[in-house]
């Protein structure tokens, strides 16, 4: 993108957000419009893959806090009017014209950003990834856009791990050119603008600029003859299987980083990564806590009060726990090692919540035999509770 699109461009009003949104309502917009417009729900529909593009060139800039602020300040400066021309065409002090051309051939002076290096540190360090007063170094091959897909995971898949294979349509590198932009059998030139700088300089007065050249987009070099394939860009979108592994214990919400698998760059620049986003569906038996596994299991009343050896299930087959006698509702047992197996080979546990059962009827003989129960059953010990009653009574 150029220096023009930022001053130009509202990215907010593109993702839909305020200028005061934080950084997460930011990506929770982008990652909602970002599916909507995706051209794999899409297929066949130039306006949502315009619409897509537009999205992830704005969350380029606000996702990074560091060029959001630099955004900000340009659109500030230039909003506050700072370099306009008024109604007889002067501007700037003495009087001088001003267009904003001027800014973006390289003149400047003064304002919030005069003195030093000017504009040409702000230009710097957005476009050159540099910062300080001195010239701006060429930009070369543009690094490709991040990628971000998502995932569903069964629940015993995310524990165990699991290699799955993922289709994305997606822009890739071209295969005819191999990402350079030029016909086969020809290679790109160095520019003639810039001699393969990246950059040209600008004198006006004691000032000098540097901005990226405007021929070669600051990569060095032109394409002469362009790619059929391609049409010089080094990428063409295209259906791509890869084969993502997800390590055992993959959590809801985790976001799995395939370095290099995102868009490619220009003109063989290097590649993005490609970020895949993991959910995982419930079990309808497991739970999880960190690295334990959790599961509840209901009890008899009789059980509870004279104990027994429960046979309980596992991802990996079953095990038998021993409730004591006495046990009331609630109480947890743990079975070790049969929970998540960690990066270090250990494992958590398998957390048993015990759940007393009460039935909602009995037969007769049940219920004698409770009352009779009842009979030679201690109190519950709840003296103090009807202490209480008595004073409020």
């Amino acid at each position: 993108m150029s220096a023009k699109d930022w001053v130009e461009k509202d990215y907010y009003a593109t993702l839909g957000v305020q200028k005061s949104a934080s950084s997460d309502e930011i990506k929770k917009s982008y990652r909602k419009l970002a599916r909507e417009s995706h051209p794999d729900h899409n297929p066949g529909d130039p306006k949502a893959e315009e619409r897509f593009k537009a999205v992830s060139e704005a969350y380029a800039v606000l996702g990074d806090e560091t060029k959001r602020r630099e955004y900000d300040e340009m659109r500030s400066l230039f909003g506050s009017g700072a370099f306009r021309r008024n109604a007889r065409g002067a501007g700037g002090p003495g009087g001088q014209p001003f267009d904003v051309s001027d800014l973006f051939g390289g003149a400047a002076g003064g304002g919030r950003f005069g003195g030093g290096g000017g504009f040409q540190d702000l230009f710097s360090s957005m476009f050159s990834g540099g910062g300080g007063g001195g010239p701006a170094r060429p930009r070369g091959p543009a690094r490709g856009r991040d990628v971000e897909t998502e995932v569903a995971l069964d629940f015993g898949d995310a524990v165990r791990g699991v290699t799955l294979p993922l289709t994305l349509r997606a822009p890739g590198v071209c295969d005819t050119c191999h990402g350079n932009g030029a016909k086969p059998g020809t290679q790109p030139a160095t520019c003639p603008a810039c001699h393969g700088a990246g950059t040209t300089t600008r004198n006006q007065g004691a000032f000098s600029f540097s901005e990226p050249c405007r021929n070669c987009q600051g990569v060095g070099t032109v394409v002469v003859e362009k790619c059929p394939e391609c049409q010089g860009t080094g990428g063409v979108t295209k259906t791509r299987t890869l084969n993502v592994r997800f390590p055992a214990g993959v959590a809801d919400g985790q976001r799995i980083r395939l370095a290099g698998r995102g868009e490619p760059g220009e003109r063989g620049g290097p590649a993005g990564d490609l970020f895949v986003h993991v959910k995982v569906r419930p079990d309808e038996l497991f739970g999880r806590t960190g690295d334990d596994l959790t599961l509840t299991v209901p009890i008899t009343f009789p059980e509870a009060v004279l104990g027994t050896d429960l046979r309980v299930p596992t991802l990996d087959g079953a095990v038998t726990l021993r409730v004591p006698p006495g046990t009331p509702s609630g109480r947890v047992l743990r079975a070790r090692g049969k929970g998540v197996v960690r990066r270090d080979g250990r494992a958590g546990d398998l957390l048993v919540t015990l759940d007393v059962v009460v039935p909602a009827r009995v037969s007769d003989e049940a219920r004698a035999a409770l009352e009779a129960f009842a009979e030679q059953t201690p109190p519950a010990g709840r003296e103090h509770l009807d202490a209480r009653v008595r004073r409020i009574s």
